[in-house]
């Protein structure tokens, strides 16, 4: 069901990117925007937001209720909020990787000769990225359903872009100030924000409320998808200490470079005394790091508890979500398949608490 209602998406994406070419003359202002977007639209993706829209969706109509196309033509939108925030998220990580494969203001630094191509790519991707956003208003658009529902669906649709925003305001302002400035409690509104309520809560929440799901469902759907959404950036930031680069599709010592305060570091932070949190603020606040500098981090989250905590965090969210499921007025086989593709994408977890035991 998944492989089926994935390959619906990718055509639906490539579907719609031919629209914009003809409706929009993107590649009249300039071939390399266009085409742009469009292959980074159609990176290899697990397409997890608009599946998950897919997936409540038909959780919530009647079983006998025929999909229309339209249905795939909208949850795009997903795709396209997701893309324009990875657009405008590279930007600010000043990342050079996404997917294994340049960010877009790197591929936009070429678009024309110029003493400064990295001051150009980074202006050029923040106006792609605007445009991908309207991309995504606009597939939200040809969704057909009753038009309060739709409006409903819209505006948090649109409240997430703004909720998403703040998470990056606030991931923003954390990266610049002092560690013992920054608390769990801080990192978890982050989390909430920035990713749990556009990856997780809005996709579902969008799907339920279109197939006219009641308040107290949309209520629930909303808690599963932000315990959901939090135990995936715990198992994120994970990730990006403990995976290679090839796996992860960028630099592995981005996280470590850039010094994001995660519940990782942040609790490593508060439980650490002596020259063992003498050492670890001594890498931390390093300008630069090296390799060697990351596999010291490694060793002393594992030694400090940091690891453990982190990955028991992550269980009991998902723990937590597992019982909001089981109260879910949802068709059975449905809120089977939801159950068991969102517990596949914490593989990650489990390998690396099975490695470091």
């Amino acid at each position: 069901m998944i492989d089926q209602i994935r390959t619906h998406i990718d055509k639906s994406l490539s579907s719609f990117l031919d629209t914009v070419k003809k409706e929009y003359k993107l590649h009249l202002v300039s071939p390399l925007l266009f085409e742009s977007i469009k292959e980074f639209t159609l990176r290899e993706g697990k397409r997890i937001r608009p599946l998950l829209l897919i997936l409540t969706y038909k959780g919530y109509v009647p079983l006998n209720k025929k999909i229309s196309k339209k249905l795939y033509n909208a949850s795009t939108c997903m795709e396209f909020l997701h893309n324009f925030m990875l657009i405008h998220d590279d930007i600010i990580d000043r990342s050079d990787l996404r997917r294994g494969k340049p960010t877009m203001h790197k591929v936009l630094a070429h678009t024309v000769k110029t003493n400064d191509p990295d001051k150009l790519g980074i202006d050029l991707g923040i106006i792609a990225g605007d445009i991908v956003y309207a991309l995504a208003i606009d597939a939200f658009l040809s969704i057909d359903e009753p038009l309060d529902r739709k409006e409903r669906a819209l505006k948090y649709f649109i409240q997430t872009a703004a909720f998403t925003a703040m998470g990056e305001f606030i991931d923003t302002v954390h990266g610049v100030s002092q560690l013992d400035d920054v608390t769990e409690k801080d990192v978890f509104l982050n989390y909430t924000l920035k990713t749990a309520r556009y990856t997780f809560d809005c996709p579902m929440v969008t799907g339920a409320i279109l197939a006219g799901a009641d308040k107290a469902q949309v209520k629930k759907i909303s808690q599963y998808g932000l315990l959901i959404g939090q135990a995936f950036q715990i198992q994120d930031d994970i990730i990006g200490i403990y995976e290679t680069e090839e796996k992860i599709g960028k630099s592995i010592l981005s996280d470590l470079a850039e010094g994001k305060k995660t519940l990782l570091i942040c609790h490593a932070n508060r439980v650490l005394t002596g020259k063992a949190k003498k050492e670890f603020l001594h890498i931390f606040n390093k300008s630069t790091k090296t390799l060697a500098d990351l596999e010291a981090i490694k060793k002393i989250l594992v030694d400090s508890g940091s690891l453990d905590y982190s990955l028991a965090a992550v269980d009991t969210r998902l723990a937590q979500a597992e019982k909001i499921l089981k109260t879910l007025k949802m068709h059975a086989q449905y809120k089977t398949v939801l159950s068991g593709a969102l517990l596949k994408l914490f593989a990650h977890s489990k390998i690396i608490s099975q490695q470091y035991k």
